[in-house]
């Protein structure tokens, strides 16, 4: 693939860094935060106890501590031994707090960022509404029952800390591009044009999508590694890493947008730009073969 077809994820990442500065996408954070952290203000205060004890219990029941000791001694983090229930339960809380910014910014902000895009850069670019507000829906709730199956299902992997850490990155990056695609082009890509898009660009925007899972990750890390040197700090490092959240969110919202409707615009400019027969036969008509009889 040649450095030209990967220029425009370039300009876009540029595109987006300006726009993510811009206040009015700085005010986007706002409401899905304090969304976000009602929620889960309610949620901690009266579901993060009872979460500890369950997951206690079922350590006390299953012989776990005794594992867990044995694994994390085997690594050199025996010292984390007496922290495993609220990590565990930390680790349980992650998606949900993905998925939950996801949705409020979704809701809240995706719209707008469309808008702001569409104003600033392709203002003469036809809607065509090739998707819908159900099929988006749809593809939001798939894509977080999958994410929760998998993340579940690769929690005994943090024992190895940066495996778990590209499984973040693989996780966020695919969840990121399945559902900001079609969000960024539902409003203006024909059902046929999303298709081709995605045919035509499917490396650049997985590439989008694992930068952002990089990026993505980061909060978590954080969180979580606070966390664990003082659970007192669990509500303020929790309510910061949403903040981080929603931010990343917009800014890869922004990045996707930008790039996928840059690629919208060139798609239909190649599409409208005329057939070389056409352009021949606006011009001087050819000469004849050799030997052909001259025209009447």
């Amino acid at each position: 693939m040649t450095k030209t077809a990967w220029r425009p994820v370039a300009t876009a990442y540029r595109r987006a860094l300006i726009s993510q500065a811009n206040p009015k996408m700085l005010l986007l954070t706002v409401i899905p935060f304090v969304l976000s952290v009602v929620l889960w203000a309610a949620l901690l205060a009266f579901g993060f106890q009872p979460l500890l004890d369950y997951v206690q219990t079922l350590f006390q029941n299953h012989d776990w501590f005794k594992t867990s000791s044995g694994m994390l001694g085997s690594f050199g983090m025996g010292a984390l031994k007496t922290m495993i229930v609220p990590l565990i339960a930390m680790l349980l809380l992650l998606p949900l707090m993905i998925l939950t910014s996801i949705v409020f910014m979704g809701v809240a902000a995706m719209p707008p960022i469309t808008r702001h895009v569409a104003a600033r850069h392709f203002s003469t670019l036809e809607e065509k509404h090739g998707g819908s507000f159900m099929a988006s829906i749809a593809i939001n709730v798939s894509s977080a029952v999958l994410f929760l199956a998998v993340w579940i299902l690769t929690l005994p992997l943090y024992v190895f800390p940066p495996l778990a850490v590209l499984v973040q990155v693989v996780l966020w990056g695919w969840l990121t591009a399945r559902v900001m695609v079609y969000d960024a082009l539902e409003d203006y890509a024909s059902a046929d044009e999303m298709k081709e898009l995605r045919r035509r660009h499917r490396p650049q925007l997985a590439f989008i999508g694992a930068v952002s899972g990089f990026i993505g990750a980061l909060p978590g890390i954080v969180w979580i590694g606070g966390a664990l040197m003082s659970v007192l700090l669990f509500p303020f490092l929790a309510a910061i890493s949403i903040w981080l959240y929603v931010l990343i969110f917009v800014f890869t919202a922004l990045w996707f947008q930008y790039y996928c409707m840059q690629a919208l615009a060139d798609l239909r400019a190649e599409q409208e730009a005329p057939a070389p027969a056409d352009a021949a036969a606006g011009g001087v008509a050819p000469a004849s073969a050799p030997g052909a009889p001259p025209p009447a």
